[in-house]
C-alpha cells in the first residue's frame, strides 16, 4: 500500500526573477576578467619590446605573444604582492619584499624544454631585493643550454667545440668612416634599417672616431647590412667597434653582478667577442670548487639555490665558516645573449639564468609601432603576425 502522501501533487517552483541588465553585465565582466587572468597566467601573455638589445630580430615597438605552455606555467610565489615595509636602496626608493608571504613555486609540465636559439622571456637574475616572480622581465636568445660548453671566438659562437648555428639576425657595432657625412648617407642608413634610439630622429649622428680621427657613424647592424655599406663608394672603411671593457666587468670575473663586489681569484679577462670556454651547469652535476672556477658558481650556491650560511672570502666560498669545495647543482641553467651583441646586457655580464626564472617562449609579433615614424607610417605593417625565430 503506497504511503498516503505519495499521491500529493508536487509543489510548483516559483518562477525565477529575471536578472537586471546591470547584473548581467557585471557577471559577464567578472567572467571575462577571470578567464583573461587564467589565460595570462597559464597560456599566453603579451609584452612590448622597450629596448634595442634584440635588434634586428625584435624591434623597439614590437608587441609579442609569449607562450607559457612551452616551458610550463608556474604557480605564483607571492600571491599577495603588497609590500609591508619599504627600504631605500642606492638611487632607488623601492619596496622591500622580505616581509611578504612567499609560497613554494611549482612549474606545471610544458610541451617542450628550452632549446638553443629559443627567444626566451625570463626574470632578471640579479635583482636580489625582490622575489623571483616580481623581478624585471628580460628577453634574450638562449645560446647554450644546460650541459653545453660555450665559447665566443671573434664573435662566432662555438658550442662544445663546434661552430653553433645561430638563429635570428644578430648584429654587431661598427664604425663607418665616410668621405662626406651628408643626406645621401643618412638616407641609406634609414633604408637599411639602422637606428640609434638615443638620437631625436632615430638615426646615427655623424661623429669622429677617437682612435683614427676619421669622420663617420657608429652603427649596429646585421652582417648583410655591413656588406651593403662596404660596397658603397662613399664608405672609406667599416671596422668592428665593440670596444674593450675594463677589468672585472664581465662574468665570471665579476662574480656577483650589481649585488656585491665579489670577483674571481683567477681572472679570465674575457671580452664581448672573445669569451669562454664556459661550462653551463646541469642539474645533478657535481662540481669540484677551486679558486679557478668558484666565481662561476657563487651566485648559484649563494642565491639561486637558497643555501644557508654561504659567504665569499679570498676567492672561495664558505658555508657556516667552513670552506666549500664540492657542490651538486640542483636545477638546470641557461646562457642568454641579445642579438644586438655589442648593445646587450646579458649572461656575459651577470651569468647563468636559472630554470625557475623562465617565464615563456616568444612566439609571435602581433603588432608593431615605429617610435620615429609619422602618423601615416607609424604601424610596421610588414611585421604584423610575424613568427619569432
Amino acid at each position: 500500500m503506497p504511503f498516503p502522501w505519495s499521491k500529493r501533487p508536487l509543489a510548483t517552483p516559483l518562477p525565477r526573477k529575471p536578472k537586471s541588465a546591470s547584473k548581467e553585465w557585471a557577471n559577464s565582466l567578472l567572467f571575462a576578467v577571470v578567464a583573461a587572468t587564467l589565460i595570462r597566467w597559464s597560456a599566453v601573455e603579451a609584452y612590448v619590446i622597450p629596448s634595442e638589445s634584440m635588434e634586428h630580430t625584435l624591434l623597439v615597438g614590437d608587441y609579442l605573444f609569449v607562450s607559457k605552455l612551452h616551458y610550463g606555467p608556474r604557480t605564483p610565489q607571492t600571491p599577495l604582492q603588497v609590500p609591508l615595509t619599504h627600504q631605500t636602496l642606492p638611487g632607488l626608493d623601492i619596496p622591500s619584499y622580505s616581509d611578504l608571504i612567499q609560497l613554494p613555486t611549482y612549474r606545471f609540465p610544458g610541451f617542450s624544454s628550452v632549446q638553443r636559439n629559443d627567444v626566451v622571456v625570463f626574470h632578471v637574475p640579479h635583482e636580489q631585493q625582490r622575489p623571483a616572480d616580481l623581478r624585471t622581465f628580460l628577453i634574450k636568445r638562449c645560446i647554450a643550454v644546460a650541459g653545453d660548453t660555450l665559447e665566443l671566438r671573434q664573435g662566432q659562437v662555438f658550442l662544445n667545440g663546434q661552430p653553433g648555428p645561430i638563429g635570428g639576425q644578430p648584429q654587431i657595432t661598427y664604425f663607418m668612416a665616410v668621405a662626406n657625412p651628408n643626406d645621401e648617407v643618412r638616407q641609406a642608413l634609414h633604408e637599411q634599417g639602422v637606428v640609434d634610439y638615443t638620437e631625436p630622429d632615430g638615426l646615427p649622428a655623424a661623429t669622429t672616431d677617437p682612435e683614427t680621427g676619421q669622420t663617420g657613424y657608429y652603427l649596429s647592424c646585421p652582417a648583410r647590412v655591413a656588406a651593403f655599406f662596404r660596397r658603397q663608394p662613399y664608405v672609406r672603411a667599416l671596422t668592428v667597434a665593440g670596444g674593450i671593457l675594463p677589468a672585472n666587468t664581465l662574468f665570471p670575473d665579476a662574480a656577483d653582478f650589481h649585488v656585491s663586489g665579489a670577483v674571481s681569484a683567477v681572472p679570465h679577462h674575457w671580452q664581448l667577442d672573445t669569451y669562454g670556454p664556459l661550462p653551463v651547469p646541469k642539474q645533478g652535476q657535481t662540481i669540484q670548487l677551486t679558486p679557478a672556477n668558484a666565481a662561476m658558481y657563487y651566485k648559484i650556491v649563494a642565491q639561486y639555490e637558497h643555501n644557508q650560511g654561504i659567504t665569499w672570502q679570498d676567492g672561495m666560498m664558505q658555508q657556516h665558516g667552513q670552506p666549500l669545495t664540492r657542490y651538486t647543482i640542483k636545477q638546470n641553467y641557461y646562457f642568454m645573449m641579445g642579438d644586438n651583441r655589442h648593445n646587450s646586457e646579458d649572461s656575459r655580464f651577470w651569468g647563468f639564468v636559472p630554470e625557475d626564472h623562465l617565464v615563456g617562449k616568444a612566439v609571435l609579433v602581433w603588432f608593431s609601432l615605429d617610435p620615429y615614424a609619422d602618423f601615416f607610417h607609424k604601424v610596421r605593417w610588414n611585421r604584423l603576425f610575424r613568427p619569432v625565430s
